[in-house]
């Protein structure tokens, strides 16, 4: 079979949009906690390197996450973008009226799909804590905001194992009975596999059309870019990354950082996909993250540098 046989036959995206979730899903398991400066720097930076959507932080309480405990005044500080979606994570009507407060018109709320998982950190299954947003939905149509889902331990739990498909389903169904259009696959854990996302990601873009999906993977296992191409090859274009690959979740021990945007980025440049991101740029942040944090990350490319720099140094 040709190349070009090949190519036919798998349908690459010609561009994904890649939302950088550094300053929220980054930060927030490190022990060195930024200044305000540093992360209104960072975004602004990672905005003129070319993010047009970025997760600012959370609007959570301190105690639960104290390196969040500044986004008010991080959000209020940042320079706004044209054209850029500058969005938050919240839990709850509280958080939810501190990003509006604080200018911000997108926020995000989590649910995790696995029942254990929900149940032993909620005592809610999790149908009921979607449910349990349904003033948040309220409160945000009434003032013009947005609200996206992130649907976390969507492929695997630690508590349970594989989540099945079904369950993930019906978290979806019931985001859909709270209005909410925009979700996100969470692969919290890092226990998802190639095969399982595109399953996963063809079943529910089949059985619902309407909604703006993206996926957000961990890359615990090395699997987080392989899971990127099975997502990519059943046509979803939205994922999430962080820079310098920095990350986990405070709440899913053993959970490792995110995938590098700088891999991301690269890996999706060499094979023709357009992301919109100046590649040498997010590198430089990647570096300067890693200053700032004062320690090595897992991003390869940091590490390795681009396959194009190899070649130059060769000849």
């Amino acid at each position: 079979m040709s190349s070009n046989e090949l190519k036919d036959r798998i349908q690459w995206p010609k561009n994904i949009l890649v939302c950088e979730v550094g300053p929220r899903d980054g930060l927030q398991n490190e022990e060195k906690t930024l200044t305000v400066e540093q992360k209104v720097e960072l975004i602004d930076r990672y905005v003129q390197a070319g993010a047009k959507i970025i997760e600012i932080g959370s609007f959570v309480h301190p105690k639960a996450v104290p390196q969040m405990a500044d986004t008010d005044e991080v959000a209020k500080r940042i320079k706004r973008a044209a054209g850029v979606e500058y969005r938050a994570l919240v839990l709850n009507i509280k958080g939810l009226q501190r990003a509006e407060a604080a200018g911000i018109q997108k926020a995000k709320l989590t649910v995790s799909a696995s029942r254990a998982h929900s149940l032993s950190n909620l005592n809610r299954t999790p149908e009921e804590a979607v449910r349990g947003f349904e003033e948040c939905a309220a409160y945000a149509a009434a003032r013009g905001m947005t609200l996206s889902g992130a649907i976390s331990t969507a492929f695997g739990c630690s508590m349970e194992g594989k989540v099945p498909l079904e369950q993930v389903i019906s978290v979806i169904e019931a985001f859909q009975e709270i209005g909410v259009k925009e979700l996100s696959l969470s692969d919290t854990t890092g226990m998802a596999n190639p095969q399982q996302v595109y399953e996963y990601s063809l079943r529910v873009k089949e059985q619902f059309p309407d909604v703006i999906w993206n996926l957000h993977f961990h890359d615990t296992r090395g699997m987080g870019l392989a899971n990127v191409m099975a997502g990519m090859m059943a046509g979803i274009v939205r994922y999430d990354s962080c820079f310098a690959g920095l990350g986990g979740c405070p709440f899913a021990p053993g959970a490792s950082g995110n995938i590098a945007t700088e891999d991301l980025v690269h890996m999706c440049h060499e094979m023709g996909i357009e992301t919109g991101y100046d590649l040498d740029g997010i590198i430089s942040i990647g570096r300067y993250v890693q200053q700032l944090i004062g320690h090595d990350t897992s991003s390869a490319i940091l590490k390795a540098g681009k396959s194009c720099d190899i070649v130059k140094k060769q000849k």
